[in-house]
């Protein structure tokens, strides 16, 4: 059942748990993530992974991507390393004064992909933890901030939208159309049913000549995305709402069904 990731990128399904605070996701990439962030990420220390330009920790005995090799790490084919799993931290010397506790911690949470306890280290200063699998089809991240997921949010459907819908120019060649990131105000008003998990889904907006309409179904929550995908394929019911872009104001609108 289990698509190759092409068929990923004009699905996004979002469940957000606040008392763990993380965001279980399909269909945002790490390099979609490496963009959203791009310049505030600090360096990553890498659970799971097959990077082979990393760096090395003697006292994790774990690799490590400096925050200048980020954007070589976003080019890779993520998606086929199997597991990717890391934590952002500030500096290499806070490596050096995780105990033995807590790399056990970090440890499980690379293994695992659950946490012991909530994964947040004043040492590291982390924001994030990301964990995926087959990345872009099973991603947890887990966010210090849920500002932070916001951000990635708008970031994302606004450049999938530029990616999916690529028009020609007068010459005949494809180019990107850019948008706006959608704004934050709309999606935190969705607050409510990101918790129950929701799909946005790109593959079905109707592109009108004034505007475009984003439609979002409320379909529940998913650890396996296999099931996620069906119940969505199977999901004959109107959308819940539609994110609508204005062609002519630039602007974005939420219109509730």
């Amino acid at each position: 059942m289990k698509k190759h990731h092409q068929d990923i990128r004009d699905l996004i399904y979002v469940h957000l748990n606040q008392s763990d605070q993380y965001v279980m996701s399909y269909g945002i990439e790490f390099g979609e993530f490496a963009a959203a962030f791009s310049g505030s990420l600090n360096h990553l220390l890498l659970l799971k992974h097959r990077f082979d330009d990393a760096d090395f920790n003697m006292h994790t005995l774990l690799e490590y991507c400096p925050e200048d090799r980020i954007n070589k790490l976003a080019q890779e084919d993520v998606y086929s390393y199997g597991n990717f799993c890391w934590i952002d931290f500030i500096e290499e010397e806070v490596l050096n004064e995780l105990s033995g506790q807590e790399l056990a911690e970090l440890l499980f949470l690379g293994h695992q992909k659950q946490h012991l306890k909530l994964p947040f280290y004043n040492k590291l200063g982390n924001r994030f933890v990301y964990l995926a699998h087959d990345d872009g089809w099973y991603n947890k991240i887990y966010y210090r901030s849920f500002k932070d997921f916001f951000h990635l949010l708008s970031e994302v459907i606004a450049s999938k939208l530029g990616e999916l819908k690529l028009e020609k120019s007068l010459l005949g060649i494809r180019k990107k159309r850019a948008y706006p990131p959608v704004n934050k105000e709309i999606l935190l008003s969705l607050t409510p049913l990101i918790k129950e998990g929701i799909c946005i889904s790109l593959r079905d907006a109707d592109h009108q000549r004034s505007k475009i309409d984003i439609p979002i179904w409320v379909i529940g929550d998913f650890a396996n995305m296999d099931d996620m995908v069906e119940e969505y394929e199977q999901t004959i019911l109107k959308p819940y709402a539609k994110i609508t872009f204005d062609k002519k104001t630039k602007e974005w609108k939420l219109n509730v069904l």
